[in-house]
């Protein structure tokens, strides 16, 4: 592959950029742009700090909401949220805020302002579970309010998704490392190359460790299949999350190119409609192959964010639009040579040297399986409770992002994990407090 293949799609603006774009605010006196943020985050007021050049100020209101501004700021469906609120968004010309969040987040650690006050960690032990989007926000969360937090992550770095999930084009992962690195700042621990529910090491085993309370943030790492049609088992089929894996693996200089699982000039297909099979399919273009996606529906019901439908497009990716896949044709050596696929011009085979899945994933049942107590639904999702918000049916044990609804996006997981971490906060300080009336009573 070219050298500058994942080369960054959007670059960040300069600080005369910045600035002048902060300036087009009108600060509106209901800002839709705030209401347009699923964490809330003060939109108007960091935007009006950058306008004055208070960079250090416009980055601790994003801290009082984020923990993980510099990626938000990259991956968000900003079109969708606060961007796509902004009142000057209907005349075609909204506030760029996800690259004015991106501006402030990085001139904060390229600077290496001076860092928030923390609290001491002495309010409780917390184990978090999961080393994504919701374990590192609930790790912040928590840290920030004077807990001492041990993140226990099963890969050999932290970021979870962030790290594997997502291309380099799209969040460069230097840019990971930069925000996990203010994430330990805070004091939180890191436990790496530890997966909970293999090798004794158990929800129970945390517990007998100290922890008085347990958050899992595990998301959905198993994708689906279709082990149901004909040929899903031949050679050539492979997963869409397995091919980001490995193109992110090489750009780290983890693997061999020889290990990603695609040559150029082969035709490529990706089956799914998502921003999964967008990333996938971009990421297969950069890799010199044809790509074309398959959609078994329309395009305007296709749950891919429109920004990253018109990038495919644009890099040359195709589209086959109501098609839906009857079986897989393999040759005489068992690999794939073919897709037969059910179109609106009948059913038709389409000549493919490789497939990849992007139709859904679930969550793995690995911690769920060696521990008593926790529930699940028919899918495998987590249950959780309202009160203390995200405890699981196991008391201590909590939850949240993608183990407990459907795959969304990263600032939703960091929106159901900060709802989680004040529950936890709760849930700790009242064990507490039981555990000092208990000494008094046994005083007195």
């Amino acid at each position: 592959m070219e050298s500058n293949s994942f080369q960054v799609v959007n670059e960040i603006f300069t600080t005369k950029e910045a600035i002048d774009e902060a300036k087009r605010c009108l600060n509106c006196k209901v800002p839709m742009c705030r209401k347009g943020c699923p964490i809330d985050n003060d939109i108007p007021e960091f935007v009006h700090q950058l306008s004055m050049g208070n960079m250090g100020k416009a980055m601790s209101i994003i801290n009082d909401k984020s923990n993980l501004p510099a990626i938000c700021g990259r991956v968000c469906p900003h079109e969708k949220q606060c961007q796509g609120n902004c009142i000057l968004n209907k005349k075609g010309k909204g506030i760029q805020i996800g690259k004015l969040e991106c501006f402030i987040a990085d001139f904060d650690t390229d600077m290496n302002l001076i860092r928030e006050r923390i609290q001491k960690n002495i309010r409780g032990r917390v184990a978090v579970i999961g080393s994504g989007p919701a374990g590192l926000t609930v790790a912040g969360d928590l840290a920030r309010q004077g807990f001492d937090v041990t993140i226990f992550e099963g890969q050999n770095v932290a970021g979870g998704v962030l790290m594997y999930g997502i291309p380099e084009y799209r969040l460069p992962k230097t840019v990971v490392r930069k925000e996990i690195a203010k994430i330990e700042a805070l004091g939180v621990n890191f436990v790496l190359n530890c997966l909970v529910g293999e090798n004794n090491i158990t929800v129970d085993s945390l517990f007998d460790e100290g922890y008085d309370a347990i958050f899992i943030g595990t998301g959905t790492s198993i994708p689906m299949n279709m082990n149901g049609v004909k040929g899903a088992d031949l050679r050539g089929v492979n997963q869409s999350t397995y091919l980001l894996h490995c193109v992110n693996s090489y750009n780290e200089g983890v693997i061999s190119r020889d290990m990603v699982p695609i040559n150029p000039g082969e035709r490529v297909a990706v089956i799914g409609g998502g921003n999964v099979a967008m990333d996938a399919a971009r990421t297969a273009i950069r890799l010199g192959a044809d790509v074309t996606v398959i959609y078994r529906s329309t395009q305007d019901k296709m749950p891919a964010i429109p920004s990253e439908y018109n990038d495919a497009v644009a890099e040359g990716v195709k589209f086959m639009w109501e098609s839906s896949t009857i079986d897989f044709v393999g040759n005489e050596k068992n690999r794939l040579k073919a897709i037969h696929l059910n179109t609106p011009d009948g059913e038709k085979n389409v000549e493919f040297s490789r497939v990849f899945l992007a139709i859904g994933s679930r969550p793995a049942n690995r911690i769920v399986s060696t521990t008593a107590g926790i529930d699940v639904d028919e899918r495998g999702y987590v249950i959780v409770n309202e009160r203390p918000m995200g405890m699981t049916t196991r008391s201590g044990v909590f939850a949240g992002g993608d183990v407990v609804h459907h795959p969304k996006t990263v600032v939703l997981a960091m929106k159901a994990a900060k709802e989680v971490a004040s529950g936890i906060a709760q849930y700790v300080d009242a064990i507490k407090l039981l555990e000092d009336c208990k000494k008094l009573e046994e005083k007195g």
